[in-house]
């Protein structure tokens, strides 16, 4: 019995130091937290370059402006090295005070932070097209005069801009008039970002046109399913999704000023930006990644914590004795230095007022009688008994102060803590003293100020980007990414089709597009997103098909890069170049279409009805191109939208 009581106890004691090793072998092992400090990136202004000889000769070179809601781009379609990446990365924000002048507006870089001016800021975009002009203008003032282009007279560069899939003809319209009439350029050329993208990325790759796929964008205000058939862009199946990175931003806000009530000064918008850039992903499958987040030990693996700016000095810290006391002389020390100078301050007055009321009494002794009582009346005295009395009381003030001054100076005592306080009449808060070592098994443990100040961001870091396929998260009701997919590919019945004024793609068009499938935007940048497109045309398409996905090497740049290519692959005047004559003779709506553009659809409307020779009414009817047009009439008839 003996024994096996003594082999019980051998055994339990090895269980439990096995057991007490493992656990802190594991807690030696275990990866420490992931702690990330906010860049708070500050923009610098741009510099004004100077246009180059290459950019001149033989011809003016065209200047490319990526026109995005989130970023602007500007360079030069010039071969080079130096010309190979935009000159101009910028913000199309302006801020400007209310009833400041024009010249006081600050636009892009030249706002280093844009949250103290937040409420500031404009721009010229709703959602993703251009609306206000006054704003667009001073971005290509900014753009031009960083070029080292004078915009005094006319801007002798061809002008490559990009614009909105079914960009209204309204809008196509204001810009052409300003580019024309204000800076007078020699020739424009429209194309949508996402489709420049897509014809840079077929030019990399070898493949010969006319090209066909599926362009699927996701910028800051809207994401877009484009259709390209045969080189050409089909605007009737378009499909648009009014969710973007901005409402991504919003919403991480919201959930992260939810959690974190008393961050929430320090929880904005730019911030929220870093974060989803650089902190979030796309999960695969939604649903069992949010199953491995309910794990404790994946989520400490996998949570990001932001640590956020805060004092290093806790407020109510322990101080020693010698930092109370010296911080106790120091108050004392002001506090005299703000009592000698009232005292200074005090007897100065009084001498003033006494050397005037001598200036009076000097009348009476002088015989300047009316003088004498003109100045009583004005000091509001009766006699010149009261005004001897309150001379008297005034020479004894400002004697007291001066002996009690000269008595000052000589002796300074030494401050004492106590006679300090009770003098000045200020009651100086005591601070906590530091408690005696003997009593530090009763301390409470010190307060981690740095872990306060930490945003721990777990599952947000999957669900925010999940707003672009699921748009119900947001309360936005309307179809996600995956849905739009699915019914441009779908095989649309031709009763469906004829309802809702639809073209139906033949089963070996959508093959064709299935095996061009191109991710572009901004808002795509998230790792996995190219996966989980695969993962979900892989459940839309019929089995067995084939088709292929991806991603854009720079999706924020792409369209850029292929905005230059076009405009090096494409001499100035041929097809999608649009001169000043086109524009005087054909409006300012008109469109030469070219691979990377929207489709032009001219407006026809009806003139006025006029009475025939016979008698009967005729109605006659023009191209938009010369006549009238409004913007109602521009967003119903343009295509897509």
């Amino acid at each position: 019995m003996i024994d096996r009581n003594v082999k019980r106890t051998r055994y339990l004691f090895r269980v439990y130091f096995e057991g007490t090793l493992h656990f802190k072998m594991t807690s030696v092992t275990s990866p420490p937290c992931k702690i990330f400090k906010f860049q708070d990136a500050r923009a610098s202004p741009d510099q004004v370059f100077e246009v180059k000889s290459e950019c001149l000769h033989p011809s003016p070179a065209p200047i490319v402006i990526d026109n995005g809601s989130f970023q602007t781009r500007a360079g030069w379609a010039c071969n080079g090295e130096e010309f190979v990446h935009p000159r101009l990365v910028f913000k199309p924000v302006a801020a400007r005070s209310r009833g400041a002048a024009r010249s006081e507006t600050q636009v892009g870089n030249d706002i280093p932070n844009l949250e103290p001016l937040r409420w500031l800021l404009k721009s010229q975009f709703d959602r993703n097209v251009v609306v206000n002009f006054e704003i667009q203008e001073l971005m290509f003032d900014y753009i031009f005069i960083h070029l080292g282009i004078e915009t005094e007279g006319n801007v002798q560069h061809p002008l490559v801009l990009t614009e909105a899939p079914c960009n209204p003809l309204h809008c196509r319209q204001m810009m052409s008039e300003l580019l024309f009439e204000c800076y007078g350029v020699p020739q424009v050329a429209y194309g949508i970002d996402s489709l420049f993208s897509f014809y840079y990325s077929n030019t990399q790759c070898g493949l010969k046109p006319p090209h066909t796929g599926l362009v699927v964008s996701s910028g800051y205000h809207c994401s877009h399913v484009l259709p390209f058939i045969n080189g050409r862009l089909d605007a009737v199946n378009c499909k648009r999704v009014n969710v973007g990175g901005s409402h991504t931003a919003a919403y991480m806000q919201r959930l992260l000023q939810l959690k974190y009530p008393a961050h929430q000064p320090a929880i904005t918008p730019s911030r929220m930006e870093e974060l989803l850039h650089q902190h979030c992903y796309v999960a695969v499958d939604y649903q069992q990644e949010l199953e491995r987040w309910r794990s404790g030990q994946f989520y400490e693996t996998e949570v990001h914590r932001m640590q956020l700016p805060f004092s290093g000095k806790a407020a109510g810290s322990y101080a020693s004795v010698e930092e109370r006391q010296e911080k106790r002389v120091q108050q004392l020390r002001r506090l005299e230095e703000i009592n000698n100078r009232h005292r200074e301050e005090r007897l100065q007055q009084d001498q003033e007022r006494l050397d005037a009321l001598l200036a009076v009494q000097e009348l009476l002794e002088e015989g300047a009688l009316e003088q004498f009582h003109r100045r009583l009346v004005e000091l509001n005295m009766d006699s010149a008994e009261e005004l001897q009395a309150y001379i008297h009381k005034l020479s004894l003030s400002v004697e007291q102060y001066r002996l009690a001054r000269a008595e000052i100076t000589d002796f300074e005592p030494p401050v004492d803590e106590g006679d300090g306080v009770s003098q000045t009449e200020v009651d100086l808060s005591e601070e906590p003293e530091k408690p005696e070592p003997e009593k530090a098994d009763h301390i409470q443990p010190v307060f981690n100020l740095a872990e306060y100040h930490q945003l721990f961001v777990g599952t947000e870091r999957l669900r925010i980007p999940e707003v672009v396929f699921r748009p119900s998260l947001i309360g936005e009701e309307q179809m996600g990414l995956t849905e739009a997919l699915q019914f441009v590919l779908d095989h649309i019945p031709l009763d469906k089709c004829a309802a809702f004024g639809l073209a139906r793609y033949s089963p070996k068009e959508q093959a064709a597009m299935s095996e061009n499938v191109f991710l572009t935007g901004g808002n795509l940048l998230y790792p996995g997103v190219k996966e989980r497109v695969e993962r979900e045309l892989l459940a839309i398409r019929p089995f067995q098909s084939h088709f292929k996905v991806s991603l854009a090497p720079q999706p924020a740049l792409d369209a850029w890069f292929g905005a230059r290519e076009w405009a090096l692959r494409h001499p100035i005047g041929s097809q999608g170049w649009i001169s000043r004559k086109d524009y005087e003779e054909k409006g300012g709506e008109y469109l030469s279409e070219h691979c990377a553009s929207n489709a032009f659809i001219p407006i026809r409307t009806s003139k006025a009805v006029q009475q025939a020779s016979d008698g009967s009414p005729t109605e006659h009817t023009q191209d938009a191109g010369t006549s009238a047009r409004s913007l109602d009439s521009d967003m119903t008839k343009s295509a897509g939208l």
